[in-house]
């Protein structure tokens, strides 16, 4: 038995399981069990009780008394380590949040590692710091490539250019050949690429035998994997299949042909999808496999027994000792704002749509702008609005594959997520493809509705709830199982959109928020934010109110396709 005088002047206790010295230690008045530390508790006013237990323990093990400095935390197998302090400048042009100067400073000690953090909190921003110092200071970490799920690889690249000086590049179809001067003569320092491109880009051959399966030594890679010294790979559990080609190629790329790189970063809030098998190729990507003992010691050390999961604890432990780290939102609750709103760059699925309906849309525009006569110019606004948003669901159904590779990517998470869109035909698209979701828009009664709203707040097995401009009132009660929201349009001003978000930021919400706000690169959306953030920036200068605001946002939308109408 070991007793630890804690600095709080309270004791721990703890001894292999004997049901005789677990009545002994039930005999102290005071006493509690601590199910995560598997230890008992014992107050300082307890110590003489304490000090007989002890005594009658002694007849059958050895007791050791210890204060809480003595102990050597490292000498625990199952030692968690704390999150070091960032002590080198970080030549970012944000300032880091505490937990996320953390993440980068974890992230330089580890070098080959998974950042574990929950969704929201930055697992972008923290991967693009670690690099980005690794590169100032040592040169190390470019060229950088990043493979990722398609919905995200223009965020991707926005991110790169907001936080640091370093140029990225979406690899596309034109870029197939070209690519690898962009890289060499220093005009672009991150490559990005979706996971679908990984063959495309980066695979000089396959050489599998007819009606065989593939093996990773049938694979003959591009010589251009070995320009790269770092390689990250975001939402990383999308390479967990060992048998699955796209992971075959992540492992490959990231291990190199003659140079290893010295930086891999899986990114992955849900690391473990289903069991611990699910590590296994995640692992070899960062070529952490062997700290674990290698693939065969792995499968019998940590997926054994029935339920082909064992020694967890051990898993645990030795995962953040040598290759991992995660905060929940909770757990940095302190340096979070109630609300974090964050722009989700993507491309659209129906340009050959949007282009003409775009083309139209501004054809409109320049007849409105030359029309003299006020009184006609007033009655086309009422048609340039209805044509703004026809054009904003267009670029909305565009972005309907993007959203839906996020959501399956999110739910994996196992939190519960509301998605807001404006109209109907989005609402519906979405069903197609998520027919288990609540449905909480105008088109519901208010016994409907609020059944939705119970079944997503109360119903552990409904995790998705899609609601619609017209479904947004009368919600009460989403906030109380649901800190996450997506947003696949947006009000035009910033009231109406603190109003949708306002849906889960209200009375009953334990978590911090966050919002997130999907664009369609090159389309309306991006004017329309503008719009947003001027509305709102005048608004809060003048009165801070941003309803005051009513210049039109036709006549905005004049300005912000000037070059286009003049063209």
């Amino acid at each position: 038995m070991q007793i630890v005088l804690e600095n709080t002047g309270n004791f721990k206790v703890s001894f292999k399981y004997n049901p005789t010295l677990v009545n002994f230690i039930r005999q102290v008045p005071g006493r509690e069990f601590d199910p995560k530390q598997k230890v008992w508790k014992v107050p300082g006013s307890s110590k003489p009780d304490l000090i007989k237990v002890a005594e009658n323990v002694q007849n059958f093990q050895r007791v050791v008394w210890k204060k809480e400095e003595e102990i050597d935390p490292r000498s625990d197998k199952y030692f968690i380590p704390p999150m070091p302090e960032l002590t080198v400048p970080h030549g970012l042009k944000y300032e880091p949040k505490p937990y996320q100067a953390q993440g980068i400073a974890r992230g330089l000690e580890l070098k080959r590692y998974f950042n574990g953090d929950d969704p929201g909190l930055g697992k972008t921003f923290e991967t693009i710091g670690t690099v980005n110092i690794a590169h100032n200071l040592y040169r190390s970490s470019i060229p950088a490539l990043v493979a990722c799920p398609g919905s995200v690889k223009y965020h991707w690249q926005r991110e790169w250019s907001k936080f640091t000086d370093l140029k990225a590049l979406v690899l596309t179809d034109e870029l197939l050949d070209s690519w690898p001067y962009y890289v060499n003569s220093g005009l672009f320092h991150v490559i990005i690429v979706s996971f679908g491109s990984l063959q495309k880009y980066f695979v000089q051959t396959i050489r599998t035998a007819k009606g065989k399966p593939m093996l990773f030594q049938d694979i003959v890679f591009k010589p251009t994997i070995d320009l790269f010294k770092t390689v990250i790979i975001d939402e990383s559990h999308r390479c967990k299949e060992l048998t699955a080609q796209q992971t075959k190629f992540a492992i490959g790329i990231a291990n190199g042909i003659a140079k290893k790189k010295e930086w891999k970063i899986n990114l992955s809030g849900t690391p473990v999808v289903n069991l611990p098998k699910d590590l296994k190729a995640q692992l070899m990507i960062i070529d952490r496999l062997n700290d674990f003992g290698g693939s065969r010691y792995f499968d019998q050390r940590y997926c054994s027994g029935i339920n082909k999961a064992s020694n967890l604890r051990e898993l645990n432990a030795k995962l953040w000792q040598t290759c991992f780290f995660r905060r929940t939102k909770n757990e940095v609750r302190k340096d979070l704002p109630p609300v974090t709103r964050q722009i989700i760059s993507c491309d659209i699925s129906n340009k050959k749509e949007y282009t003409l309906a775009q083309k139209d849309f501004i054809n409109y525009l320049k007849l409105y702008k030359e029309e003299k006569d006020s009184k006609k110019q007033r009655s086309m606004r009422h048609v340039a609005r209805q044509k703004m948003n026809v054009l904003s669901t267009i670029a909305a159904k565009g972005k309907i594959k993007s959203i839906v590779e996020h959501v399956r990517d999110f739910q994996k998470s196992g939190k519960k997520l509301l998605i807001y869109a404006e109209n109907h035909v989005v609402v519906d698209m979405l069903l197609k493809y998520f027919p288990k979701a609540v449905c909480i828009t105008g088109r519901q009664t208010p016994e409907e509705k609020q059944f939705a709203v119970d079944s997503f707040s109360r119903n552990p097995k409904v995790t998705l709830a899609i609601m619609s401009e017209a479904g947004g009132t009368g919600t009460d009660g989403l906030q109380n199982q649901c800190s996450e929201i997506d947003l696949i349009q947006h009000p035009w001003h910033d009231a109406g959109l603190k109003q949708v978000i306002s849906r889960v930021d209200r009375g009953g919400q334990k978590e911090p928020v966050n919002a997130r706000i999907w664009q369609a690169i090159n389309t309306v959306d991006e004017k329309k934010w503008k719009i947003v953030e001027t509305k709102k920036n005048i608004a809060d200068s003048v009165t801070g109110d941003a309803d005051i605001v009513q210049e039109d946002i036709v006549d905005m939308m004049v300005e912000m396709f000037n070059d286009e109408i003049e063209g």
